[in-house]
């Protein structure tokens, strides 16, 4: 037996953590390993046998706590971004539309990404009735079980304590409570990453193949949900597999090809499907440059996002719609809404990039400068970074007290999988060129829980070393001083707040560093001797880690958020578009849709509404809290539906962020030319000519409801009494 430093035993730290096969008690075992419950407990609140009495109520709490976070008054945020409920609405109208994820009815464009958490919100639409509610629902709903499925996976490594802690992370960072609020795609991705992570749990106790499988089926729904961004914790789940599994070299490396194909199965039909069917008789695949879903993965949603180009800042935008063609030939308003797009010192900024929203030069308006800390500036920090420091160290930490362990030892093999989701991401969203927002960041958040579970654990296992002890330490100092820092960026919301959390800190350090040695003099004396510095600081430890984040996701969860691009937090920290800077952008279409998110059905301000940034109102660019007429007026809205009759579309408009507006407001089908920002080749001019001769458009929309008539013997004037100019 070896001393290490401190005194303790390194060859057993590691090795002892956990058994090598998972923890699998009997089915009629009389009592519970870990002590029985002083009150007999119906069966559905019993859990494992082998977990303490508290264990399964505790979970079923925090799932309670996250269900009322995610689904309280969650209508307030109306259709939250309009982009994709535009889609969700039409997919409630057409299977065609469900299917391909179209952006409206008469399928002339898709949205740009592909359409798994459309179809789980296109099916609750059909179900109850396509509303603000059945539309947001199954996000909050995909929220919870994410909490549940984490707590599941590092409980079976970790035991039930650590599994609480990682869901509560989960559960409380702001960026995900966002986001489990709103309609991104990004709620069904974090759930059926979390769901891969836990099958290759699954895989490595045993080395088998079918929990390899069933991992690439998770992952490869969550391509069909987001594309390329599914592939990042793709390298942790492979390098756990095949270092951990009690299996032979040869099956590991079986097991990987299992999972690798299985992903490619599972997203490969639909690619295969789209690319086959007819592209006369589907919609343009929005956001590909030649109506190809293989150039949408690779290119914009694929090495774009990662090198810029594509469509994404650092290779310049393309003009899209009309691209090359004379003004003369555009329809009017077109050609002024493009040039602002994407000229040089136009809307985009140098190159037009700016708008995008991407990490490269000219292009961080969102997204931060590119660089090891990007997470830790601007926006981003406030979405993700809270514990981020904490699970750092706990990564190191745990590392190097398991570095002796035996090669399928259970909490390595944990922090190599939460450690290396958390690098992996981080390490991309740090560096990546292309697109970024600040919401992306919800896809750390697992890995984070994770880390902290599995670093915390091993570290407190090994708390007879004062190196675990100062590491410890370390992590709830910084955690503290950091968390100081972002509380301070917002002075006048909660001042008292970063105080607290920062005397909490430190308290829980030096009780961290102290051990379990009882507190003494007059602490003692006041407290007669019953609390040890254990009690104490776990108190303290709780307060500093858990408070400032945990205050932030309630704000976000009273706020209500829309827009494209919204944030967490406090409305005084929200960053953004005012609607003065929509209005420069996009002309009467813009400040039209920023006066829908300004104001109700009835005309009254929205008291509290949050911008697309997370900001007050004003900000958000593309309407996308708009439930009624409140930007179109009620006689457009009639003038459309009137209009749909005997059209496939009951209007054209330039970009996604008026006609989203349109539809919701109407129940007709837009034509978005150029997709999501005017920027796709759909239609072309003489696309658009043969569209218009056959009848199929009736209006074409300039601004936020100019327009006349695009359709043969169609009155001129009914588009202008409508608030429109005349002009288009």
């Amino acid at each position: 037996m070896s001393a290490g430093v401190g005194g303790l035993d390194w060859s057993t730290v590691g090795t002892s953590l956990e058994p090598a096969e998972p923890v699998t008690p009997p089915r009629r075992a009389p009592q519970r390993a870990a002590g029985r419950s002083p009150v007999r407990l119906p069966r559905p609140l019993r859990g494992h046998a082998a977990d303490p009495w508290w264990a399964r109520p505790a979970l079923l709490v925090l799932l309670a706590a996250a269900a009322v976070g995610y689904l309280w008054e969650l209508g307030a945020s109306r259709y939250a971004n309009s982009f994709y409920a535009a889609a969700v609405q039409a997919g409630t109208q057409s299977w065609k539309a469900w299917f391909f994820g179209s952006f409206d009815a008469s399928n002339f464009i898709t949205v740009d990404k592909p359409p798994a958490s459309l179809w789980v919100m296109g099916l609750s639409g059909r179900l109850f009735g396509f509303s603000s509610w059945s539309m947001l629902v199954p996000n909050a709903l995909e929220g919870v079980a994410a909490v549940g499925v984490l707590y599941l996976a590092v409980r079976r490594w970790a035991g039930p304590r650590a599994g609480l802690l990682a869901a509560a992370v989960l559960a409380l960072t702001p960026v995900a409570v966002l986001m489990f609020r709103f309609n991104n795609p990004d709620a069904l991705l974090v759930l059926l990453l979390v769901v891969a992570a836990y099958c290759v749990v699954r895989a490595t106790e045993d080395g088998g193949f079918r929990w390899m499988a069933l991992a690439g089926v998770a992952v490869g729904f969550a391509f069909l949900t987001k594309m390329m961004q599914a592939f990042l914790p793709v390298p942790a789940f492979a390098l756990v597999y095949l270092v951990a599994a009690p299996t032979s070299v040869g099956r590991r490396l079986l097991g990987l090809l299992t999972g690798a194909a299985a992903i490619v199965v599972s997203a490969g039909w639909y690619v295969a499907a789209v690319e086959l069917w007819p592209k006369n008789s589907r919609p343009y695949i929005g956001g590909s440059t030649n109506n190809s879903i293989l150039e949408l993965t690779f290119g914009y949603n694929g090495l774009g996002r990662i090198f810029g180009g594509d469509g994404n800042p650092g290779g310049g935008a393309g003009r899209g719609v009309f691209a090359g063609l004379p003004q003369g030939d555009l329809p009017a308003g077109a050609a002024a809404y493009l040039n602002r797009m994407t000229s040089p010192g136009g809307a985009g900024g140098p190159g037009g990039d700016v708008f995008f929203g991407g990490g490269g030069p000219g292009g961080g308006m969102f997204g931060g400068a590119t660089g090891w800390n990007r997470l830790f500036s601007g926006e981003m920090a406030t979405q993700i970074s809270w514990l981020l420091p904490a699970a750092l160290t706990a990564l190191v930490g745990g590392l190097w007290v398991t570095r002796r362990a035996a090669r399928t030892d259970r909490v390595r093999a944990g922090l190599l999988l939460w450690g290396g989701w958390t690098l992996v991401t981080v390490g991309v969203f740090s560096y990546m060129s292309g697109i970024i927002h600040p919401y992306y960041t919800i896809a750390v958040a697992p890995g984070i829980g994770g880390l902290i579970a599995f670093g915390g654990t091993a570290l407190w296992r090994a708390r007879n070393s004062w190196i675990s002890r100062i590491l410890m330490a370390a992590a709830v100092g910084a955690t503290g001083g950091w968390s100081f820092v972002l509380l301070n960026r917002t002075p006048d919301w909660y001042p008292a707040l970063r105080f607290v959390v920062v005397a909490a800190a430190a308290v829980g350090a030096l009780a961290l560093l102290v051990g379990r040695r009882p507190l003494t003099g007059t602490l003692s004396g006041t407290l007669s001797g019953t609390l040890s510095g254990t009690v104490v600081g776990a108190a303290a430890v709780a307060l500093a880690l858990g408070a400032p984040s945990a205050a932030y996701a309630v704000e976000t969860a009273s706020t209500p958020h829309s827009g494209s691009i919204p944030s967490a937090g406090p409305a005084l920290a929200g960053g953004g578009f005012p609607g003065g800077m929509a209005r420069q952008f996009f002309g009467p279409a813009g400040g039209a849709a920023n006066d829908a998110m300004d104001g109700a059905t009835d005309g009254r301000p929205r008291d509290g509404a949050s911008s697309g940034s997370g900001g007050g109102p004003g900000g958000g660019f593309d309407g996308g809290g708009f439930d009624g007429g409140a930007a179109a007026g009620s006689e457009i809205v009639q003038l459309l539906r009137d209009g749909q009759a005997g059209h496939r579309w009951a209007a054209a408009t330039s970009g996604s962020q008026t006609a989203g507006v349109l539809e919701l407001a109407s129940g007709t089908a837009i034509m978005a030319m150029g997709g999501f920002n005017g920027g796709d080749p759909a239609p072309t001019l003489d696309q658009f000519k043969q569209y218009v001769a056959a009848g199929d458009i009736h209006y074409y929309l300039a601004g936020g409801g100019a327009g006349r008539s695009a359709a043969p013997g169609a009155s001129a004037g009914a588009a202008s009494a409508a608030g429109g100019s005349g002009d288009g």
